[in-house]
């Protein structure tokens, strides 16, 4: 049975990132080294736990032996070193190496590269939209599938100030990140190449990260995750109870005071307001380490709670 390169891995781990300490991932799991969750059947990250570099990478390893390379070894038979760990890194990231349609090509006896490449480059997208980083991780993983090319894994020293970034992440993302830091009210210099490293360190602070000023999963994800909750508590009521299954047609004035002239008036606006309510309680839940940094100045018992579970 074939298993993943040192430098396959060492290429997911540019690609994942290394995290030490436990965070939750943008939709609110928790996660830690090279992307482990409790779904990983490895290990089972919990708020407060930090492990070292060596076990990180006997738990990437435990999890590409238990539930990545088998799959692998089955859809590529016969698949030279570069090629597995192509599968590989496609494989931990998809879980989808079973059904997808490049993995058909490849297997012919003589292989059309155009073709495969253009199927493997298709599986970019998340939630129907085509993600930039998804579109550079398959570039990489079709490079080194193709041709042997493996990417740079020790990043570049950052300019005097910045942050370094441990991750691997296109040049035009940057101004988006930088945009993420300033509306959450952190300032991330005048420099566009990269971020600020005192910028960087307040907001791990803040969110209870490990405070290294360096940039990688864990402080991108709860970027992501604070830009997340800031966007959906500015939405409407009439989002809100959209989403549980109503039209969110906007009201105009007076028309609560209209309601009161349809029949059994007395029990559709309380009603209302109470799926309104609702929605509002399961959001706040649902990004109570949100709440926890608004609440750690003068509620520092309640943030440490509501990041501990």
């Amino acid at each position: 049975m074939a298993t993943t390169s040192e430098k396959g891995i060492a290429t997911l781990d540019l690609l994942e990132g290394v995290v030490l300490k436990a965070y939750r991932d943008a939709v609110g799991r928790w996660t830690i080294g090279s992307g482990l969750t409790k779904a990983s059947g490895v290990i089972d990250p919990k708020p407060g736990m930090v492990i070292s570099r060596k076990e990180s990478d006997r738990l990437t390893r435990l999890a590409l032996a238990r539930n990545y390379e088998p799959a692998v070894n089955k859809a590529m038979p016969g698949a030279s070193q570069n090629e597995f760990d192509a599968g590989s890194l496609f494989q931990w990231n998809t879980g989808a190496i079973g059904r997808a349609s490049w993995v058909r090509v490849w297997r012919n006896q003589v292989k059309d590269w155009g073709l495969i490449g253009s199927k493997m480059r298709a599986w970019n997208k998340g939630g129907g939209k085509v993600l930039p980083g998804l579109t550079r991780r398959r570039q990489i993983e079709f490079d080194i599938l193709r041709f042997g090319i493996y990417p740079v894994t020790k990043p570049n020293a950052p300019a005097t100030g910045l942050a370094r970034i441990v991750v691997s992440i296109e040049p035009a993302r940057i101004a988006t990140i930088r945009a993420a830091f300033a509306k959450l009210g952190y300032e991330p210099g005048k420099d566009p190449s990269g971020i600020s490293r005192n910028a960087v360190k307040t907001f791990q602070r803040d969110h209870d990260l490990t405070v290294d000023g360096v940039i990688g999963k864990a402080t991108l994800s709860t970027l992501q995750r604070m830009i997340d909750a800031r966007a959906k508590a500015a939405a409407p009521a009439a989002t809100a109870v959209a989403a549980g299954g109503f039209e969110a047609a906007p009201m105009p004035d007076g028309s609560i005071e209209a309601l009161s002239g349809l029949p059994h008036a007395d029990w559709i606006v309380p009603a209302v307001l109470v799926l309104a309510l609702g929605w509002a309680a399961w959001r706040a839940w649902q990004y109570r380490d949100a709440i926890a940094v608004k609440a750690q100045n003068r509620f520092p018992q309640i943030a440490a709670k509501l990041r501990s579970i």
